[in-house]
């Protein structure tokens, strides 16, 4: 079922007041209840999301997530591959129309690793975007409760199914938006716990200049409370500083907590854990999106994003690109785990 209208409700077994929603366009988180509160943007119908999604609430992104230098893929194949400069001079989150703004395959029931869930399938062809090979995205939600509380893992998986080339890359994460306290306009107050302080330096664009440091002023596992404008956030934080030893699948590795976060108004807690070597932590200052159907306009800091992910521009360097580039017949992988709860 490909029709955008069409969409999977999936209630966390145990919890009556925990519940999910997706829809085909981008694979999409639409709605994730915890207590009874939806705890990430959207909007009340499908169609919102051709009309209004700016910022991606909910999507997922690919064929690449986050920014390539230039718009430009050089050394592929033995080719230079240009993609579309909807970010400046650089490409971003996969170009003009990404695989967020896509219909895929699905919701289909699955089992997976003996869990119920919901699978999407998407057919990127070869020239989509300006990307080399047709590849085939597969997204898999399991939601479950452990210990009282609300979890929703996601996995992807990419696999490179065409034969016109012998080379393509590849970087899938979710654009979910959060708002522990969703009755106020913005994240303000919500106190954030990342498993890491060390980031990419990035030049005036977005792009990183190739080195690892501290971020000023944040302390790993050190709790911090976001203000009304403070910190601006939209940063790479890494995880695995050791590029070279980072597969292209991490599925096999071990979850680890990448950032964790508490809003004293509603007492809700939510932990992001993933596979992947780095995430995008953002809070949201480019937010513009109009009030539509009853839900009100949402501004800057309506939100913030945790996106696990490879290193920014990894396709862009050679020494970054290992984690990113799949050869023909090859397959990309990552698992991320969400888990929320009110206490």
């Amino acid at each position: 079922m490909a029709s955008q209208t069409t969409s999977a409700s999936t209630a966390a077994s145990g919890a009556g007041e925990s519940a999910f929603t997706f829809l085909p366009q981008g694979a999409l988180i639409q709605e994730f209840k915890v207590a009874d509160i939806n705890i990430v943007q959207g909007f009340p119908d499908a169609k919102f999301y051709k009309t209004h999604n700016a910022p991606y609430f909910g999507e997922t992104i690919g064929r690449t997530t986050n920014r390539i230098k230039d718009a430009k893929i050089e050394n592929l194949n033995g080719k230079t591959y240009t993609l579309a400069a909807n970010n400046g001079p650089n490409s971003l989150h996969g170009g003009d129309e990404g695989w967020g703004k896509k219909d895929f395959e699905g919701p289909k029931p699955v089992n997976k690793d003996g869990k119920e869930g919901v699978g999407f399938r998407y057919l990127s062809k070869d020239g989509e975007e300006g990307y080399p090979g047709t590849v085939e995205c597969r997204v898999w939600y399991m939601a479950g409760i452990e210990d009282g509380k609300t979890v929703l893992e996601a996995e992807w998986e990419v696999e490179f199914v065409g034969n016109e080339c012998e080379e393509t890359v590849v970087g899938v994460t979710n654009h979910s938006y959060f708002n522990l306290n969703p009755s106020a306009p913005t994240i303000e107050g919500t106190i954030v716990t990342l498993g890491t302080n060390q980031y990419l330096p990035v030049d005036s664009t977005g792009i990183p200049h190739g080195s690892i440091a501290a971020y000023p002023n944040i302390t790993a596992n050190k709790s911090f409370t976001l203000g009304a404008s403070e910190p601006d956030l939209d940063d790479c934080f890494v995880m695995d500083s050791d590029a070279s030893s980072i597969p292209l699948d991490t599925r096999a590795l071990p979850l680890r907590t990448l950032v964790t976060l508490y809003h004293p108004a509603t007492k809700l807690h939510l932990e992001v854990s993933s596979t992947e070597p780095a995430f995008q932590f953002y809070t949201g200052k480019y937010i513009d999106v109009p009030a539509v159907e009853g839900v009100g306009a949402r501004g800057p800091r309506a939100g913030l994003c945790v996106e696990p992910s490879r290193y920014v521009n990894a396709a862009g360097r050679t020494e970054w690109r290992g984690m990113c580039m799949v050869k023909k017949g090859g397959v990309w992988g990552a698992k991320t785990k969400y888990t929320a709860w009110k206490g």
